[in-house]
């Protein structure tokens, strides 16, 4: 080979290497920027509830192959809940942490930290690969949105083990293909879409049912010859093949959520399933700048046949949809992504395109850099947020021992709970574990030992853990739609452990979280305040 052909040749693969490089290390430190957050003298936290009640999942999975999680026995004790999670992500974690066990002491925590970061970064190799194929002018600010979008970034954060970074992951491999398919059907990308369409549908029968169904009613009134392609035909049964597999390993459907009365009041303390205003900056902080313009660039990209006009119609539908449900955020971001370099196209050539640039990125850097520089007061609450952890996990950690026995805590905090204890729990933090959530409120908020013993009694409740009485007080009213009472029994077990009703004894405290056990629950209790036996905090 001449060498002047080997020099270019290495060169083309040395930038190559440099592009992947740096957009890996870009897109990783979005994503790990929260680290201070998840590993924490030198354990393993989770960012959000849901996290704690998958990997309790992924513990089960790991611990007998093979099994797949129907039935959550450890929340919404005694009777446990059909969860609307699924298999996929559990054995991805448990995959993860067996291949993790020659390098550290807690594979399954490490791994569930990791799994959401490594399935971005390849989505992300994926997008690399797939816009270099595309040749599309625009597809480095492609690749710049993937790796900086708010939106993006937390779907598929470190500490996350959440389905939604699968669910970004095959919807993106989804959407690359649906674009190449109305642009040329082969049958190649026919099956990789539809195997990704239909994990999709196996992961949530939620967001990627409602796209899919909105793709092909939109084919269908336009385009019907795009669906029944010979190339295309392969994708539906691959399709079909996967729900077919899902059915068979799954074999439940999830509950419908609204259901349950409580379920709107639950709704409201979620930040996902809240709506989300035209005003909230937060839609600059998942799209750039441009996104203030793209009703027009939109339009005349379709216009000038740059990008399927299907594309258009499905981030309006989303758009729309987020509007209602801030949770519809990770995949109106997602088709934006994909339209971005269309749009970039219409303000070619030159500083045009530079500035448009400029525009759609400003927002998304002056977010990372308030992210990544926050205020005194910003960095205090997250340090004390951590501490307030640490010392839950040290009272619950201390329950792993004791004999099987339910425990009743705040909502927000049973998952993780049952994760560090073993043992179950009476709520939950999920919508099919209301009847759990709304028992804890009701104890939490009730004036009356009767009442209290009842709730405890019913629950098969062993132990009781509390928090900070205010935070308790207004969640627990929150769900119940009911006020504070002024002397609430989250208060008692807070402020005056030695009023409490006489089944609760005492275990300890450790800052904000107290430990009582229950014993000899009577038929009915004396009223609170009349006590005759001091029972202070002997501490852990």
């Amino acid at each position: 080979m001449p060498i002047a052909k080997l020099l270019r040749l290495s060169g083309r693969w040395i930038r190559v290497a440099l592009e992947i490089a740096l957009f890996s290390a870009l897109l990783l430190a979005t994503r790990c920027a929260n680290y201070r957050d998840v590993f924490v003298e030198g354990k393993i936290y989770f960012v959000d509830a849901d996290s704690y009640s998958r990997m309790t999942r992924a513990r089960l999975v790991l611990e007998h192959p093979g099994l797949v999680v129907r039935q959550h026995t450890f929340e919404n004790y005694p009777d446990g809940i059909s969860p609307h999670t699924t298999a996929p992500l559990d054995y991805l974690i448990a995959l993860l942490a067996a291949g993790l066990r020659p390098f550290t002491a807690e594979p399954l925590d490490l791994a569930g930290a990791i799994i959401s970061p490594l399935l971005a970064l390849g989505a992300g190799w994926f997008l690399w690969w797939w816009s270099r194929r595309m040749r599309w002018p625009g597809r480095f600010a492609l690749l710049l949105l993937y790796a900086w979008s708010a939106i993006l970034v937390h779907g598929t954060a470190l500490g996350r083990p959440d389905q939604q970074s699968l669910l970004i992951a095959a919807l993106l491999v989804a959407l690359a293909g649906e674009i190449r398919l109305q642009e040329k059907p082969t049958r190649e990308w026919a099956i990789a879409s539809g195997l990704s369409w239909g994990l999709a549908l196996w992961v949530s029968l939620y967001e990627p049912l409602i796209l899919l169904l909105g793709l092909i009613a939109l084919l269908a009134l336009t385009a019907r010859a795009h669906l029944t392609v010979p190339a295309r035909r392969s994708g539906w049964w691959a399709l079909l093949g996967v729900l077919f597999l899902a059915a068979l390993v799954e074999r439940r459907l999830p509950a419908w959520p609204g259901a349950n009365p409580f379920f709107a009041n639950w709704a409201g303390t979620i930040g996902e399933l809240r709506p989300l205003g035209l005003t909230n900056p937060a839609w600059l902080h998942w799209c750039g700048g441009l996104l203030l313009v793209s009703p027009f660039f939109l339009f005349m990209a379709v216009r000038r046949r740059l990008l399927p006009w299907t594309f258009a119609v499905l981030l309006a539908l989303s758009f729309l949809l987020t509007l209602g449900q801030a949770r519809w955020g990770y995949f109106f971001a997602l088709l934006f992504l994909f339209t971005l370099p269309a749009q970039l196209m219409i303000v070619r050539p030159g500083l045009r395109a530079v500035a448009a640039l400029l525009v759609t990125l400003f927002p998304l850097l002056l977010f990372w850099d308030r992210s990544s520089w926050p205020n005194e007061e910003t960095l205090a609450r997250r340090a004390a947020e951590r501490g307030a952890m640490v010392e839950w996990r040290a009272v619950a950690s201390s329950l792993g021992g004791a004999e099987p026995g339910a425990i009743l805590a705040p909502w927000w905090l049973a998952p993780a709970t049952a994760y560090w204890s073993g043992q179950p729990v009476v709520a939950g933090s999920s919508h099919e574990s209301l009847p759990g959530i709304v028992a804890s409120a009701r104890f939490f908020l009730s004036t009356s030992p009767d009442e209290a013993s009842q709730i405890l009694r019913q629950h098969g409740v062993r132990w009781v853990m509390t928090d900070d009485s205010d935070r308790v007080a207004v969640n627990s009213a929150a769900i119940l739609g009911v006020s504070v009472p002024a002397d609430a029994l989250c208060r008692t077990l807070d402020h005056s452990p030695r009023q409490v009703p006489l089944f609760l004894k005492i275990v300890g405290r450790s800052g904000p979280c107290t430990l009582y056990e229950v014993r000899d629950l009577p038929e009915k209790s004396v009223p609170l305040g009349r006590r005759g036996v001091d029972r202070s905090p002997s501490g852990f």
